[in-house]
């Protein structure tokens, strides 16, 4: 898996491939996904590199299959994913495989317009036969009741017409009939009658059933609609109407034969469309079967030899045009893997010549590879939120599986909710490979990424729960209470008003230790709360100094692997004895309280609090204090404290303008310094005398003229006067910060007690006769609200606040965070969920 305590040892290595056989060396190494290209044509436009045109042939296959799979999936015909991935296609296959898809394609829109065609003349039929139906009744029902010219209005006061009696006796009786939607039948009806003044007669009746539109597909609802209108002027402004109104107009039969004859003709057609629709429907469904077996393999073979021929883009050609030349960052530990792939490419193109690969020396920054698996993955997620880590840095995720769920744990101490996030993210665990869950919705999918997180929050949380005694907000008597309270109510400590305040004063009350965690008899004292609020916040201060500290040793380590030694002397000294000289000091005063004082001394026993405030105010009066020679110690320890105050400023700035200044007069061994961050101040002076004491006399005046121009006291002066400033003060805000593992304790302790005490209590004190069958709403309801508000809300709540504590408390005082993550050209990092991409 390779080391999580540190990001992989990189190199640049140069690839030489030849032009026949870099299609093939690129998908050994896309398989392998080894190295990370670099672009060599920064300066050249996308579509004026070489392999342009091979680029956009892939994207036409991709086009053509996104075709293909949204054909399938209107056809309801299941896309089979295969398990394993195949490789990019050779290319001699390419150009038949882009024949096949092309004639595929066009013949799938073929048969899908004809189809298309069918089923709509069909529909057009369908409604055609509906409408004689229907206008049928409008012909038996004007017969029969309604005169004919009677009805229409006179015409001979309208001055608009220019009409003779006879010349209207004459006119003939035309009829417009369709079909039309609902909701524009009352539009459509006034629309006629404004334009025509009234000179028609519109008769409607609504369809049964609703029909489906030729045109959109749509299923809605229709009505039939006959007009009649007399002459021909009349007869071009309906129909320009109807057009207007989107109707579906249809011949109206002037005979009861021509309409006998008109519906034969209709029913015989309407059959013969439905045969030939489903066979044309049949013949579709088999070539999309027979498409949907290929098509997977087809769009991960074209997002292959895409994916291919962008990285072909990224290389150089040289001087012959025969060879491209491609810079990859590679792992150190994978380069025998790389010269493999390489030699399986040129094996598989039946090359003459070789690819091969060398390694160059360069002052670039390399990308930060750390390798992790499903169980760190998680946690390494975390901290590459905050920032990638620089290049071979020391990597707080180690740290982190164990520190994050722990301090998550302090605030969400409770057995019982953290057993049942434990079963929770072991039911994850259990069921990983199910397919449902990695498909899963967006906030699922996030709980499946974080199953090891949970697994280790929840248990931990078990842990802290056994240690605060604390489940469900009830208190587990597993071993006996070591207090017996009945001394505390006898006649001489009798208590006015019997409550039950715990006093270990008492001669016989406390009678020993409770065998794990807290004792449960505190659950019941009135006094419980002053008692674990002193104990979270002294743990809550003791965990956060710990916590930090490690953090400030954590640097050492960098500062030695970077082979920055005065760095350690200058930097990390001075801190270490800023925090332990007065923080330090304030959990040896906790503990050393602990241990000395009794519950019979306790009277007597100072203020931690007032004692670490006299430390620095020095007061007149002597005071009791811890030990004696108290004020000594506190006083040689503000002594420390002070000095490394002036060398956390400015030890680091004085040395590096000295080092500048006479280096070759220091005997500091700078030999083997890895050069990390480019344009640095500091590192320009050690690079200056690295190469005096490597006798590197012919480029000494250079190097000289270059650090005399790019090296800046103020500059350096300032960035170590600002992180000092930050780091002191930090000191102390930082600390107050961990007080939030108490306080988040505490709030999630309340919280839960007054739920079961609205609740649950309320439901156990129900009269018996009502008590069960009120219990099992009671239960239902608090086990829901247990869920939603205490596990869900608080515990993200907590989660949030660990993140806070390990981003800005703990990684400030070693990770820089200014690291390029390592992304390797893989074909595993392409989504192999193509119905989601191609759809």
């Amino acid at each position: 898996m390779g080391s999580l305590f540190r990001s992989e040892a990189m190199c640049l290595a140069q690839l030489f491939l030849q032009s026949g056989t870099a299609y093939e060396c690129l998908s050994a190494l896309g398989e392998k996904g080894l190295v990370q290209f670099r672009d060599l044509n920064q300066n050249v436009s996308s579509f004026q590199r070489k392999f342009v045109g091979e680029v956009k042939r892939c994207e036409e296959l991709e086009r053509i299959l996104a075709y293909l799979v949204q054909e399938i999936n209107r056809a309801d015909i299941p896309l089979p994913e295969g398990e394993t991935s195949p490789p990019a296609p050779p290319l001699k296959q390419v150009l038949e495989m882009q024949e096949q898809l092309q004639k595929l394609e066009v013949e799938l829109r073929e048969v899908t317009k004809n189809k298309e065609k069918l089923r709509k003349n069909l529909l057009e039929l369908i409604e055609y036969t509906h409408m004689l139906r229907v206008t049928k009744t409008f012909l038996k029902r004007n017969v029969e009741f309604e005169p004919t010219y009677e009805e229409f209005p006179p015409l001979e006061n309208d001055s608009l017409l220019d009409y003779s009696c006879m010349q209207r006796l004459g006119a003939k009786l035309g009829f417009v009939s369709g079909l039309i939607n609902q909701g524009k039948v009352e539009a459509f009806e006034k629309m006629l009658w404004r334009v025509c003044k009234g000179y028609t007669i519109v008769t409607y009746a609504e369809l049964d059933e609703p029909l489906e539109d030729p045109e959109t597909g749509e299923v809605i609802k229709w009505y039939v609609f006959l007009i009649s209108f007399w002459g021909e002027q009349i007869g071009h402004k309906v129909k320009k109407i109807c057009d207007c109104y989107h109707c579906h107009v249809y011949p109206y039969p002037n005979t009861a034969e021509e309409r006998k004859e008109i519906q034969e003709g209709l029913n015989t057609r309407i059959q013969d469309l439905y045969t030939v629709l489903h066979k044309t429907e049949d013949y579709l469904r088999q070539v999309l079967c027979k498409a949907a077996e290929s098509v997977y393999s087809h769009v991960i073979q074209v997002k292959k030899m895409k994916a291919i021929y962008h990285m072909l883009n990224m290389c150089s050609f040289d001087v012959t045009n025969k060879c491209l030349i491609a810079e990859v960052w590679c792992p150190e530990a994978d380069l025998h893997e790389l010269r493999r792939a390489l030699e399986e490419g040129s094996r598989e193109s039946g090359a003459t010549i070789p690819s091969f690969m060398n390694t160059i020396p360069t002052k670039e920054t390399p990308p930060t590879l750390i390798r992790t698996n499903k169980f760190t993955e998680g946690f390494q997620n975390i901290v590459d939120a905050y920032g990638v880590g620089s290049y071979r840095e020391v990597n707080p995720a180690l740290f982190t599986i164990i520190t994050f769920p722990f301090l998550f744990a302090v605030m969400f101490g409770d057995f019982g909710h953290g057993f049942v996030m434990f079963l929770f993210a072991l039911l994850l665990v259990i069921n990983e490979n199910h397919p449902r869950l990695n498909q899963s919705q967006e906030i699922m999918r996030m709980f499946f990424n974080g199953r090891y997180i949970l697994l280790l929050m929840g248990l931990f949380s078990v842990y802290t729960g056994l240690i605060y005694n604390d489940c469900f907000s009830k208190s587990v008597n597993l071993f006996g209470s070591g207090w017996n309270v009945s001394a505390m109510y006898s006649s001489s400590h009798a208590l006015a008003d019997r409550v039950l305040q715990l006093d270990p004063s008492v001669p016989g009350v406390f009678q020993g230790p409770y065998p794990l965690g807290i004792d449960p008899i505190w659950n019941l004292a009135t006094n419980r709360l002053t008692f674990l609020n002193s104990f979270k916040m002294k743990m809550s201060v003791i965990l956060g100094i710990i916590h930090m500290t490690f953090g400030v040793i954590l640097g050492i380590f960098n500062h030695l692997h970077f082979r920055k030694k005065f760095n350690i002397y200058l930097v990390s000294v001075p801190e270490l004895l800023f925090m332990l000289c007065i923080f330090g000091y304030l959990i040896f005063m906790i503990v050393y309280k602990w241990l000395v004082y009794s519950a019979e001394t306790s009277r007597v026993a100072p203020s931690i609090l007032i004692e670490f405030i006299n430390m620095f105010l020095f007061p007149a009066s002597e005071t009791n204090g811890l030990y004696s020679g108290q004020e000594h110690v506190q006083r040689l320890l503000l002594v420390v404290t002070a000095l490394s105050v002036p060398v956390l400023f400015l030890g680091k700035p004085l040395f590096l303008l000295w080092l500048h200044n006479g280096r070759s007069c220091f005997g500091v061994s700078r030999s083997g310094y890895t050069l990390i961050r480019k344009d640095s101040e500091e590192e320009v002076s050690l690079l200056g005398s690295q190469d005096i004491e490597e006798g590197n006399n012919q480029v000494e005046d250079g190097c000289r003229e270059m650090t005399c121009e790019e090296f800046n006291f103020g500059e350096i002066l300032m960035t170590q006067v600002i992180h000092s400033i930050e780091y002191c003060l930090g000191c102390i805000s930082n600390t107050a910060s961990y007080l939030r593992l108490w306080a988040l304790s505490l709030a999630h302790a309340q919280l839960s007690d007054v739920l079961w005490t609205m609740l649950v209590r309320v439901g156990l004190r129900v009269d018996t006769t009502y008590g069960v069958l009120l219990l099992l709403p009671v239960i239902a309801l608090f086990a829901v609200l247990t869920i939603f508000i205490l596990l869900i809300m608080e515990g993200l709540s907590a989660f949030l606040h660990a993140i806070r504590l390990h981003w800005v408390e703990f990684q400030n005082k070693f990770y820089v965070g200014a690291g390029t993550k390592f992304v390797p050209f893989s074909f595993r990092l392409l989504s192999s969920k193509f119905v989601d991409d191609m759809a």
